[in-house]
């Protein structure tokens, strides 16, 4: 199995938690909200995972952003998304550790 493909699983959990949320109000459209958040940062987790096993990581934040993975990603995640996830790649990249704060 490719090591990438938990990252592309969570992802398509998160996208589909966005979908839902688009289409949803009130208490559901909350609930989907937490439930993309989960799914998110859970597909942020898996592509911390990814990078940090690479034999080879890239020495600039912007061969990591080229590279097919990242740009597969990236394209399937809508315009409102992009810069939070850019964001969070930029701190994988860095080495930047978050604490989680439920």
């Amino acid at each position: 199995m490719n090591e990438f493909t938990s990252v592309e699983q969570a992802l398509d959990k998160a996208l589909f938690d966005w979908e839902q949320m688009q289409s949803t109000f009130g208490d559901d459209g909350a609930e989907w909200a937490e439930r993309f958040e989960r799914h998110f940062y859970l597909m942020i987790d898996e592509l911390k995972k990814w990078y940090l096993q690479l034999s080879t990581k890239p020495d600039k934040l912007e061969q990591l952003e080229s590279m097919p993975e990242i740009e597969g990603v990236s394209n399937k995640l809508p315009a409102p998304l992009q810069l939070n996830f850019m964001t969070e790649l930029e701190d994988i990249f860095d080495g930047f550790e978050k604490k989680s704060f439920d």
